[in-house]
């Protein structure tokens, strides 16, 4: 156990420590870097990517049935 958490720990602190000694650009341009991951992943998925198939559907199998039926039937809408 010892031997697998020894390079992943010197991994760690080499992070740390390219972060810790990063000019102020540098860590300005993470932290705008960090707010639009935040952005596309949490506030973009809430209001744009809802669940579509959980509203419709109760079950796996209904689910599935309606996304096979679009990928082999495209030209018949559903929706």
């Amino acid at each position: 156990m010892k031997s697998l958490l020894r390079p992943l720990h010197s991994l760690f602190i080499f992070y740390v420590e390219g972060f810790r000694n990063m000019s102020s650009w540098g860590k300005r341009a993470w932290l705008i870097i960090i707010i639009k991951l935040f952005i596309i992943f949490a506030i973009l998925k809430i209001f744009f990517f809802q669940d579509f198939l959980g509203r419709r559907y109760s079950n796996d199998a209904q689910k599935s049935e309606y996304v096979r039926n679009q990928i082999l039937n495209p030209e018949d809408k559903d929706d």
